[in-house]
């Protein structure tokens, strides 16, 4: 049964039936915003979030970046670049995957922040819904749900662009995962990446 995390938990990836999960997807899924058309009706309209990650060596160092123009990394794959969003309410399929192979990442990665960016600049709280999980997989194919983790709409998100969504992190030689949900003030991928390395190692 699918885990609902609450900011800050964190989890271990221990499967059901027992042993680690070797390789996991961390899916996004958001809807397009509602606007007033010409006429006074009302539209959606597009949303461009770009979901990366980036990883770290134990000395917090950079590692790589992936992101919708640098779709795979060691042990990384992105599923590529969703400009639009949920236009006709939410599908319940993920707009951007990002799979990892814990097996294949690179020995030296102790750590892998997700992060997520509003590319045009919309303000998180105009989103409708917004929403994470962590599955076994591919990015087209969900075979079991492991943990959801619902980053919708808040107040608080007024006027904010960039979130960090949550980061896996090796403790005694496995991998866990923590679910942050912060938004930052950075306006480009660039600035949360500084963010994660200086606030969330």
């Amino acid at each position: 049964m699918a885990v609902s995390l609450q900011k800050g938990q964190r989890i271990s990836l221990e499967k059901d039936g027992g042993g680690q999960m070797t390789q996991m997807c961390v899916g996004v899924n958001w809807g397009a915003i509602e606007k007033k058309g010409l006429f006074g009706g009302i539209k959606k309209g597009a949303v461009d979030l770009d979901a990366s990650c980036v990883t770290f060596d134990s000395a917090k160092k950079v590692q790589e970046i992936v992101y919708y123009a640098q779709l795979r990394g060691q042990g990384i794959q992105h599923s590529g670049d969703d400009l639009t969003g949920d236009m006709d309410g939410d599908d319940g399929l993920d707009n951007e995957v990002i799979v990892v192979n814990l097996n294949q990442v690179d020995a030296n990665v102790e750590q892998i922040v997700f992060m997520l960016n509003s590319f045009q600049g919309h303000d998180f709280k105009t989103i409708p819904f917004a929403s994470i999980r962590l599955y076994e997989g591919t990015a087209s194919r969900v075979d079991q749900v492991h943990a959801t983790f619902d980053i919708a709409n808040d107040p608080k998100f007024s006027g904010s662009v960039s979130m960090i969504m949550g980061k896996l992190y090796k403790k005694d030689g496995k991998w866990k995962f923590t679910a942050i949900g912060d938004t930052t003030r950075d306006k480009k991928l660039k600035g949360t990446v500084k963010t994660a390395q200086t606030q969330y190692l």
